[in-house]
């Protein structure tokens, strides 16, 4: 693994800046969350000359905050938002279809109650929604909506409100790591041919003597490193930040961008025994989430205007009310108190600005901006539909590069491109593959439940993970850490661009948000790591320590 200047993956970050100031690309995205993971994913695919830096690590944005479903936007039928329930219907399909490893189906139910919003439409009026609903979003008929009756509802959900239930429907929604799924499609990218690089900001934009965009000056946030990236086409997928790099561009003209606030809270099972996904209305009006996972369950999420730094929008008090208060009045027995919340999490959506309507109002859509220097700006849109919005942003780059002259590319085929980590068959292939993999997994060592987990977070990847539990046992024992945590850990510094303890704790494992216990007892252990990898001194390590301490509720 070493090299004659450090670690490969050193050496690789150095090289792929190195490549970013020397050469020239066609395409610059701006922005490492799903959106721009996708505009790079398509465009490297169809042969141009792709590269994508994060000010952060890719995902820290919205793209890691979300509830976590690729789902099919039932609430948008509510608001006669049908052509918006087709796309993303369809779209769903096709993410599950691209990364099955990463994303999962799962049943969830839509309780009804008399004095509930949807009561006043009554069972059959769900089920005709709910029928509709599904030919909208070519549901595929296995997973077609049910109708239940209350006793059945109570059945499958005992801890639901039983007071005024009718019955409830029963859909498909998919659940996903949205984190996850972002670094699959950037890692995808890279074997591609792209250039990707986390904690680089661009901090001006630079133009050629007739006022044309021609790429950033760029910093590397790690290093401190300033350099140029000169490129035919500038992509601006910030997320929250679009408006900032529209304002270098000196094109904030028009619609603004609108930040609203969604935060979750995380429960242990033990307090908040959730059986079934439940998706429900809140007292106060609003939609939410209800959702089992590995041992704890999530709900979420509020929907407030934010106007802080988008980086840290940070849970408060009142944020912790309403949604406990929305979950002991769709769960009363539980009683929950703010006490029991394990972990949370809170990002931004960045929203088309409407004027007058509230949060929850707000259009999802997404919407493409070209400014008179050629910066191509996408902003709004969902999880669900960043394939497709990356396909229009490519296309428009393909005519734009028409229209200047420069070379010809192909159309859109990220339709059927299989993720990273996907390179096992199709979706009906998966169960076999676990099961194949996790027998490996026991024979080097581990649990079934251990290796289980493992092979889906890493999918046809897990065989490399498995290659450092083969060979650096004792450098786990010696760091004090699991050997499945430290095969993991090395994986993500070769291969997953780890550059910080939060970019593995929170967005490579998931471990902060839904194994916070296990993410405090050995977060020193892994600092220790990645010191010896990076070089650290012994103050930069407890600068990490304390960082990582605050983030796991520490101090």
């Amino acid at each position: 693994m070493m090299g004659g200047n450090g670690p490969l993956f050193v050496q690789a970050r150095a090289s792929a800046i190195r490549r970013l100031s020397e050469e020239v690309w066609d395409v610059l995205i701006i922005g490492g969350g799903i959106t721009g993971a996708g505009i790079a994913l398509d465009a490297v695919s169809r042969g141009m000359k792709t590269a994508v830096i994060d000010m952060q690590d890719f995902a820290a944005g919205t793209s890691s905050r979300s509830t976590k479903l690729v789902h099919g936007g039932l609430r948008y039928l509510r608001q006669f938002r049908v052509g918006m329930v087709a796309e993303v219907g369809r779209e769903r399909a096709i993410v599950y279809g691209n990364a099955p490893h990463v994303t999962v189906p799962i049943k969830m139910l839509l309780p009804i109650y008399r004095d509930g919003s949807f009561g006043k439409f009554g069972i059959p009026g769900v089920a005709a929604g709910l029928w509709l609903y599904d030919r909208l979003a070519g549901v595929r008929r296995k997973e077609r909506r049910r109708m239940l009756d209350a006793r059945e509802t109570l059945r499958r959900e005992p801890l639901l409100r039983e007071a005024g239930l009718s019955g409830s429907g029963m859909y498909v929604e998919y659940r996903t790591d949205d984190a996850r799924l972002t670094i699959e499609v950037v890692k995808k990218a890279v074997t591609l041919g792209a250039v990707a690089l986390n904690h680089v900001k661009a901090v001006e934009l630079l133009y050629s003597a007739t006022r044309r965009l021609a790429g950033v000056a760029a910093e590397d946030r790690i290093s401190g490193e300033r350099f140029d990236i000169r490129a035919q086409q500038v992509v601006n997928a910030a997320g929250p930040w679009v408006d900032d790099i529209r304002m270098l561009d000196r094109s904030r003209q028009g619609k603004t961008i609108r930040l609203t606030k969604g935060v979750h809270l995380v429960f242990d099972q033990g307090r908040f025994p959730l059986r079934h996904a439940v998706y429900f209305e809140a007292p106060d009006g609003r939609m939410m989430f209800a959702i089992p996972r590995n041992g704890k369950t999530y709900i979420g999420t509020t929907d407030t205007d934010f106007a802080g730094d988008p980086a840290e929008p940070g849970v408060t008090m009142e944020d912790r009310h309403v949604l406990v208060e929305a979950a002991n009045a769709m769960f009363p027995s539980l009683q929950l108190t703010i006490g029991d919340v394990e972990a949370e999490w809170s990002g931004v959506r960045p929203l088309i600005d409407e004027a007058g309507k509230s949060p929850s109002e707000i259009s999802r859509k997404d919407e493409l901006f070209r400014s008179p220097s050629g910066l191509i700006t996408i902003a709004g849109g969902k999880l669900t539909g960043y394939r497709k919005m990356a396909e229009k942003v490519t296309d428009l780059l393909v005519r734009e590069a028409s229209r200047h002259g420069s070379a010809s590319w192909g159309s859109c085929v990220t339709r059927t491109l299989t993720l990273s980590g996907g390179d096992f068959g199709d979706e009906a292939h998966f169960p076999a593959y676990v099961h194949k993999m996790m027998n490996v997994g026991v024979s080097l060592g581990l649990t079934e439940r251990t290796a289980s987990a493992l092979v889906h977070r890493y999918g046809s990847n897990v065989q490399e993970v498995f290659r450092h539990l083969e060979r650096e046992v004792t450098e786990s024992q010696r760091h004090g850490l699991p050997m499945d945590l430290y095969a993991s850990l090395q994986y993500g510094l070769e291969k997953e661009m780890v550059v910080l303890p939060s970019d593995f704790l929170v967005r490579r494992t998931g471990m902060a948000l839904f194994d916070i216990h296990a993410a405090r007892a050995h977060y020193r252990g892994i600092i220790r790591v990645m010191a010896d990898a990076f070089g650290w001194t012994e103050a930069q390590s407890k600068a990490q320590e304390s960082e990582m301490a605050k983030l796991l509720g520490l101090r």
